[in-house]
């Protein structure tokens, strides 16, 4: 397995709910990334709710960077989603540390398999050990849309 490559210096992780700034989170994700385009905020807090949360956040302003959230039983499956980084912080390893922290965070749950689903940041995820389904042809999806 990878190591968990450094978090840049003036940032920080926390699964702390209470540091969420969900207003923000909300934003970036309804505005900005393809698979949550018009999500309501309703929506988007009901999700946050019901899921394992992680925030970046810079260590001197308090301010969120970043966010990912993990649908998990914690016991056998976890699904890895909404990850975001803000415009501003990209180019800094924030996101391949943040997968990273998910991880490590999940690891000592002794989980089969975490999944994820993307169209663009394969290589972001691959660095931290996500491949793509050996059988593909074994999954299958129930949509609403």
């Amino acid at each position: 397995m990878t190591d968990t490559p450094p978090l840049a210096d003036g940032y920080e992780i926390s699964t702390a709910p209470a540091r969420l700034d969900v207003a923000r989170v909300h934003h970036w994700l309804s505005t900005d990334a393809y698979w949550a385009l018009g999500r309501a905020r309703e929506q988007q807090e009901s999700a946050i709710a019901g899921s394992l949360n992680f925030g970046v956040y810079g260590t001197a302003s308090g301010e969120q960077v970043a966010y990912a959230r993990v649908v998990t039983d914690r016991a056998t499956f976890a699904w890895l989603c909404d990850v975001y980084v803000d415009r501003s912080a990209r180019g800094k390893g924030i996101g391949t540390a943040l997968v990273a922290a998910v991880r490590e965070h999940l690891r000592p749950y002794g989980l089969k398999r975490i999944m994820l689903a993307t169209h663009d940041a394969h290589g972001v995820y691959e660095k931290i050990g996500f491949r793509p389904l050996d059988r593909p042809d074994q999954w299958m999806t129930l949509s609403f849309e």
